[in-house]
């Protein structure tokens, strides 16, 4: 019964946390249109944070629903490893770590959609637990007290605004009214350990797909973003026994992560590290372009991942989005709420890590929290 309206603006190939491709420049935050709305799934948060449709298509790689739902003040949940299959001929995307579900305003819409989506398909590579009952009718109940873990430190190292830890802040408070238990405390993971995890499966992965849209298409390197390039040129150089010790590593972070849940029901932590960066405040600087463009013409830009510039680029990659990468790469559902918005007017999602096949935990408490702090009112102070 959904009827496709359109197609959004979207980084080029999904690869950012923004949305300002070459072709189609920056897509506006509705709430502040020199803001961005962030990505990859930028176009559709905008769409219906602006109310043009209520329900938008999103894909979650490394935090592509959650972030642009934290900037744009929407609900955007990425189901479990496996929740929601991909489709005939396609049996995952990303060994599992992407997903594919919707950006909404209602909790309501995100359960009705994932009924609509979850189940198993014959190219998915395992089949994963139906739920017990429709996510539509779970929403109804309310969940029993949880004991949920917080954190506001940025897993790389890199600044997290005050903005960010107000918003975690605000909602512990909240979770409190409601009776759940809020206790400050992370899992044992290395996060920098983690995110040079992903960025290893995440250039080497773009660079496999690069190469076969140049293969199928004849498109010259000139037809591409220098940033796309220069993420392919890095992931080209990748050795086999690097990307296989990198997925080697994914299993302990999905064991702490179990060991975390051992003690706790949910894990909060700021969706991103700020609010949405204003457009174009998230470039490569100019200076660096033409550099860029050298080694990949001399096909040594692979050099700039050696050593001690790989922590460098790692934290100017992420940043602004350091704490989503998790529970991609351990396949644990994940969902970001608006509850927060700053004096600027500009929103900033809670993000809530559930144990695997979770989703209707996350929904039950999404759903408390938005009769305790309903966000639907905010979005008449939209103007556009």
């Amino acid at each position: 019964g959904i009827i496709t309206l359109g197609r959004t603006n979207t980084p080029e190939f999904g690869i950012k946390g923004i949305t300002e491709p070459d072709a189609w420049g920056s897509c506006a935050n509705p709430w502040h249109l020199k803001h961005n709305s962030g990505g990859s799934s930028g176009g559709s948060a905008s769409a219906v944070a602006a109310g043009i449709v209520p329900v938008a298509g999103a894909g979650d790689g490394g935090g592509s629903i959650r972030i642009p739902a934290s900037y744009c003040g929407l609900f955007g949940l990425k189901p479990s490893r496996g929740r929601t299959p991909w489709g005939p001929g396609m049996s995952e995307a990303m060994h599992g770590a992407a997903m594919q579900h919707v950006l909404t305003r209602t909790v309501r819409d995100s359960a009705a959609m994932l009924d609509a989506t979850q189940g198993f398909e014959s190219s998915s590579l395992f089949k994963i637990e139906a739920p017990l009952q429709p996510y539509s009718e779970v929403i109804q109940q309310p969940p029993k007290q949880l004991k949920i873990a917080f954190s506001t430190v940025s897993p790389i190292g890199t600044p997290v605004s005050k903005d960010a830890v107000n918003a975690i802040q605000y909602t512990a408070k909240i979770l409190e009214s409601l009776g759940h238990i809020v206790i400050e405390d992370q899992p044992a993971i290395d996060g920098m350990a983690l995110a040079k995890d992903f960025i290893t499966t995440w250039f080497s992965q773009f660079s496999y797909m690069l190469a076969q849209i140049k293969q199928q298409t004849h498109a010259k390197d000139q037809d591409f973003e220098l940033d796309s390039l220069a993420l392919a040129a890095f992931g080209a150089q990748t050795s086999a026994n690097e990307y296989i010790h990198n997925l080697s590593n994914w299993g302990g972070y999905v064991r702490q992560m179990n060991y975390f849940f051992d003690q706790y029901d949910l894990y909060l932590i700021p969706a991103t590290a700020s609010v949405a960066p204003r457009n174009g405040e998230v470039t490569t600087p100019s200076w660096q372009k033409p550099i860029l463009k050298m080694l990949i013409k001399l096909g040594k830009a692979h050099y700039l991942t050696r050593g001690k510039l790989v922590e460098q680029i790692i934290r100017e990659n992420l940043k602004w989005v350091p704490f989503t990468q998790l529970a991609n790469i351990t396949g644990l559902p994940a969902m970001s709420v608006p509850l927060y918005w700053n004096k600027e007017n500009l929103p900033l999602g809670s993000q809530f890590i559930a144990p695997f096949a979770r989703e209707d935990l996350l929904f039950q408490l999404a759903t408390q929290l938005e009769q305790a702090q309903p966000w639907i009112s905010k979005y008449q102070e939209i103007k556009v």
